[in-house]
């Protein structure tokens, strides 16, 4: 049984650990894109330079920091020479930032702006400037799998199933669900055009931008099954919505945990988590420049959920869905049903600038307990479900009916033996 009061202080106590773990190891880290930090403030440079300066600060920051220390063996020297006394504005400064984070063949690194890095920082706050929608990709197209409520989205008559095949007019198949998101995202106010296949028909909707608050866990009982969503890790609150889940469906026999969709966020939160079903041994391993390797134990508690378990997973599920689901899968705390996980086993760490900007830069890779490094390979999942187009025109969650029956099989099971 769950006493949510009595375990508030023991979550705050379990972050800090993990958190004070980091600091002292240089991992201050993100797994997707946010970071964790107790203030946002404290994460922000509002010292102001000339752009010249900002730009040799990143390449500098780069030069220190970047997981390969060979820099995509290349001499980096060379993109100072190429850019001296060349950088006059601070739009200068970011496209020769990212021209040098190119070079690097790193699909994670990235340099923030002003507003890019203003942005990311109120998404630890869970909440998000965009239209209200949850994607994911089907054989290489972007899907809409859930419009939440109350959103620009559901304003606009967005549906479940409907792919979206340009955004401002640019071509998103076969992007990143990740750029994707990003391309969606933007000032409040501000309008984005969708180009929406519906069926047979095509069409554009102008969609308009609204800060969108997001609550990152959601939770159902369902006779003797309880089901949890985690939709992203991103939210400072996402342990305590965790926490709050499991009280709710504390009196299941069995859980399925819901991954898909989920491409990753605050690294802290995913060990949190594991930790409630794994309380002795390491979690994950995380391995920093020049091969050194650390390992993040789990920590004591009083947490320790031993029932029968089932976790959804697609391509879209990644990074810190993947640290949870790698670690659950090798401890044999559940079994995994879905498709394969999209592979993102690298780490990376936000690093402010001046003028309010920052970096978001690989400097770290992750392995699976067991010491598998799934980076661009992802995770089998132990019973392969797909989901099918005809399945979404029929609004058939193949994945979470199978899930629930194998679930029922596993409880039948475990009652046997008892």
């Amino acid at each position: 049984m769950l006493n949510i009061r009595m375990k508030k202080k023991q979550l705050f106590i379990f972050l800090i650990i993990v958190i004070a773990l980091f600091a002292l190891n240089g991992l201050f880290l993100s797994v997707h894109n946010p970071i964790f930090s107790n203030s946002n403030e404290e994460m922000i440079n509002t010292e102001h330079v000339s752009s010249q300066k900002l730009f040799d600060n990143a390449w500098e920051t780069i030069k220190e920091n970047y997981y390969d220390p060979t820099l995509n063996h290349q001499a980096w020297s060379r993109w100072k020479n190429h850019y001296h006394g060349k950088i006059k504005t601070d739009e200068d400064a970011k496209v020769a930032v990212q021209t040098m984070l190119e070079s690097l063949n790193d699909p994670y690194s990235r340099y923030m702006s002003k507003s890019e890095y203003a942005d990311q920082n109120s998404s630890i706050n869970s909440k998000i400037t965009g239209i209200g929608v949850n994607i994911a990709t089907n054989s290489g197209k972007v899907q809409i799998i859930s419009v939440m409520e109350g959103t620009p989205a559901q304003y606009a008559n967005l549906q479940n199933g409907d792919i979206i095949t340009a955004i401002d007019g640019k071509d998103v198949n076969g992007l990143p669900l990740s750029d994707v998101a990003n391309m969606v995202r933007g000032p409040e106010n501000t309008f984005v055009d969708l180009t929406i296949l519906r069926g047979k028909d095509k069409f554009t909707k102008k969609v308009i931008r609204k800060e969108i608050k997001i609550k990152t866990v959601r939770s159902s009982l369902d006779k003797n099954i309880g089901y949890i969503q985690i939709m992203t890790f991103i939210g400072s609150t996402t342990p305590n919505e965790f926490l709050e889940a499991l009280e709710k469906t504390k009196k299941a026999d069995g859980l399925i945990l819901d991954l898909r969709g989920n491409t990753g966020g605050l690294l802290p939160n995913a060990i949190f988590i594991a930790n409630l079903f794994i309380p002795k041994g390491n979690l994950v391993s995380i391995v920093g420049r020049n091969g050194y390797k650390y390992d993040i134990y789990a920590q004591d508690t009083e947490f320790n959920i031993n029932k029968p378990m089932i976790v959804l997973v697609d391509g879209a599920s990644a990074s810190a869905s993947e640290i949870l689901s790698g670690a659950l899968k090798d401890y044999k705390k559940a079994k995994l049903l879905g498709s394969q996980t999209y592979g993102k086993g690298m780490v990376q760490k936000i690093i402010p600038l001046p003028n309010e900007t920052g970096l978001n830069l690989t400097i770290a890779k992750y392995l699976t307990p067991n010491g598998t490094d799934i980076n661009k390979k992802g995770i089998t999942p132990d019973i392969e479900v797909n989901f099918t187009m005809e399945d979404v025109k029929k609004q058939n969650d193949v994945q979470l009916n199978t899930a629930k029956s194998i679930l029922n099989e596993m409880i039948g099971q475990k009652i046997a033996k008892n």
